[in-house]
Parts: structure tokens; sequence; C-alpha cells
């Protein structure tokens, strides 16, 4: 395979080159390509370049960032010419925003034409330092988990490949052995973003219940389950506020979401149980105990898996599109996903096994909402692969 470049190098690559103005953040879950995707932009940079990395065990101060942006200037003042400051994992740094904007303000009133990239994958500690100080400094790029089309580009994957195996380019090497996929999905992707992206960087009175409360989400991706049954599942769960905070650190590492009830009214959907969705199938099926085999062959099992696969499709056109995701029911009329787009509103059913003569769900969501879009999802729809191809809009 020659080498690959997601849609986002483009626009890293095209905003590099142009007049200082913005310092580009780079944010996104891990695993993802962030650290590649900038070496590719600084490789179509063809300047001067300064690059290092904070992702250590124990987490540097201040004057790393200090000494890497001393050594750009250096290279600045002796060449005369831009040169590219491209730190990664730059929230793991203590007062690391207040240092960047002291930096960048001095070489704005220096004229020094340096260009800063940040990468990051905690979207809880990236969120906090960008608000706090560094507001009109910085524009952002977000990089998330492969898509369908990608994967299959890139590394050939079939579309039931695809969802078993997931958005991991990492792991695509690894669908021919599943112990090693799953040891590597366990071991080497979820387990750094707990300890070092959620744990190490909060107050989590009850680490291992977060860890248990991510492992029952996986188990129940695609389902709606809701916090009161979780406390009856869960030791040591005291009570129901706890698991949201919990479920809001899991979601700034970019690994679940918990969407809520479709209802027209703000506060109806806050106050409604979530229907938990792992935003990369690999999640799902690297924590289970099951095979592909068993997946594929228990049609509950496997059903489960493409809604997920469908509906962490519909999450991240969501977030490119300024969107958001939501399900739905009333009664025995249900649909798997209600996305809002600005004013557009599509609803969402995907089947994964024979066609369905009723889709009650569907027609009185329709019903409801004069204006939305119906798109039903294998069962005699539209194929999966062609829905997970292409983009919402």
């Amino acid at each position: 395979m020659g080498l690959y470049h997601r849609p986002s190098f483009r626009i890293l690559a095209s905003r590099l080159q142009e007049p200082r103005r913005f310092m580009q953040i780079v944010q996104g879950p891990r695993q993802v390509g962030k650290t590649t995707l900038v070496g590719q932009a600084l490789e179509a940079w063809r300047g001067r370049f300064v690059s290092a990395a904070a992702d250590t065990p124990a987490p540097p101060d201040s004057s790393w960032i200090l000494r890497h942006w001393d050594m750009a200037r250096e290279l600045h003042d002796r060449t005369g010419r831009a040169v590219v400051l491209a730190l990664d994992e730059v929230q793991k740094v203590h007062r690391w925003a207040e240092v960047v904007k002291g930096c960048w303000d001095e070489d704005g009133s220096r004229k020094r034409d340096i260009r800063v990239v940040l990468l990051g994958s905690s979207a809880f500690l990236m969120q906090h330092g960008l608000s706090e100080s560094l507001a009109g400094r910085f524009e952002t790029l977000f990089l998330g988990h492969w898509g369908f089309a990608e994967m299959r580009e890139a590394f050939g994957l079939a579309v039931e490949e695809y969802v078993y195996f997931g958005g991991y380019p990492a792991a695509a090497a690894l669908r021919g052995d599943e112990t090693r996929f799953k040891d590597y999905i366990r071991n080497s992707l979820i387990e750094p973003v707990l300890s070092r992206d959620v744990l190490a960087n909060a107050r989590i009175e009850k680490p291992a219940l977060l860890r248990r409360l991510f492992a029952l989400a996986c188990d129940h991706g695609g389902q709606v389950l809701s916090y009161n049954k979780m406390l009856g599942e869960l030791k040591d769960a005291t009570n129901t506020t706890t698991l949201a905070d919990y479920q809001r650190l899991l979601e700034s590492a970019w690994l679940l979401a918990g969407l809520s009830k479709w209802s027209g009214a703000r506060v109806a959907r806050r106050a409604s149980s979530p229907k938990w969705l792992p935003l990369n199938t690999a999640l799902m099926t690297g924590m289970a105990q099951e095979g592909r085999e068993e997946f594929r062959n228990r049609g509950e099992l496997w059903g489960r898996l493409v809604e997920t696969a469908c509906g962490a499709h519909l999450f991240h056109e969501c977030r490119r599109l300024g969107g958001e995701l939501f399900w739905w029911r009333d009664g025995n009329d249900e649909v798997d996903f209600v996305a809002k787009l600005g004013k557009r509103l599509l609803c969402v059913e995907v089947k994964s096994g024979r066609p369905r003569q009723r889709l009650s769900g569907l027609e009185r969501f329709r019903r409801e909402h004069p204006g939305a879009e119906a798109l039903l999802v294998g069962g005699g729809g539209e194929r999966l692969d062609a829905f997970l191809s292409r983009p919402l809009a």
C-alpha cells in the first residue's frame, strides 16, 4: 500500500502555507493517526520545523514547551524563514495553555513567523486550556475514528471486516489473528486511554467503577440502558450522578457517547436514559469474550454491532457538520437514530437481518415530524456498505 493521506491532511497542509494567523489545534482519539497526519503535513511543508511529544510516563513541566519553542526561535532567527513548531500531547504539560499563550503573543509582537501545531487526545484537558487562555488565537482540526471508506481504501477491508474490526488503522494488520487483535485493543489502546487520558487527569474517587462502566457500556453498545439499571449491575455505584460524570469523562476521551432521547425539548433530552454508543466497533469486539464467528452467527449480537457501526458513522458525520445525534421511542414505536443537522432532521433505522414488513417507527416519526427524512439501512433499504461510505452532506 502506498502512502495514504486522510482528507484532513490537505486541510492542515494548506493552513501551514498561509501567513501566520492562528495556531492549529489537532484533536481526536488515540491511535487514529494524528501524529502521522502532522508528520505528513510537515513533510509537505518542505521548510524548517521542530517537533516533540509530551506523551511520556511522567508528564513534563512547562520548561519542556519553552525549550522546544526556543529551538524554533533560534532556527527562525538564524535562517530568517518561517518555522513550524509541532507539540504532541501538549495537554499533559502543567500550565500548557498559559505558557503557549505567552510564547505566541511574544512572537507576534516581535514579528517572528513561527507557525504552531498542537496535538491532543483529551477533549476535557484541551478544551479547558483553549477556552481559558487561548481564545481567538487558534482554529481546530478534528481527526476522528477511521470510517469504512478510509479503511477500505487504505487496507482493503470488506464491510463485514470493518463492522467487526472497526476503524483503528494499526489493528487492521491484526485481523488475521483475533487473539492479537483483542490484546492490542485492550492493552495498547483502551488501557492507555483510561490510565493516561482519563484517570491521570481528573479527580476520580472510584477508578474501578469507571472501568466497569466503560466495559458495561461496550457490552450494551447500541442499547438503551438507564443509569438506574446500571446501578444494579455495578458494584460501588451509589448514585446516578457519579455515573453521569464518569460518562462525560469517557466521552471526553472519544471512547463512547451516551445518546439522549429525541423529544424536541432540550430539558427532556437531558433527563432521558442514554443509548450507549461506542465510537469504534473495535471497542466492543475487543472487550467481548465472543469471537468473530460467534458474533456473525448470533443474529442479535451481529445486529447490535452493525447498528453501532452505523451509529458511529452518523455520530462522526454529525460532529463534522455541527449537528447532534439522538434515539427515539414512543410506546412500541422506535427509531434507532435521529440526526439533527440545522433545520434538517434525518431518522435512520438499521436492519441487519431479514427485511421487515413493519417499519412503524419510521412511519410514525415522519407523521409527527412532516419535514423529516427517513432512511432504512439494510433489510431492503440502502446497502450497509453504501451507507457507511457516504457523507451526510
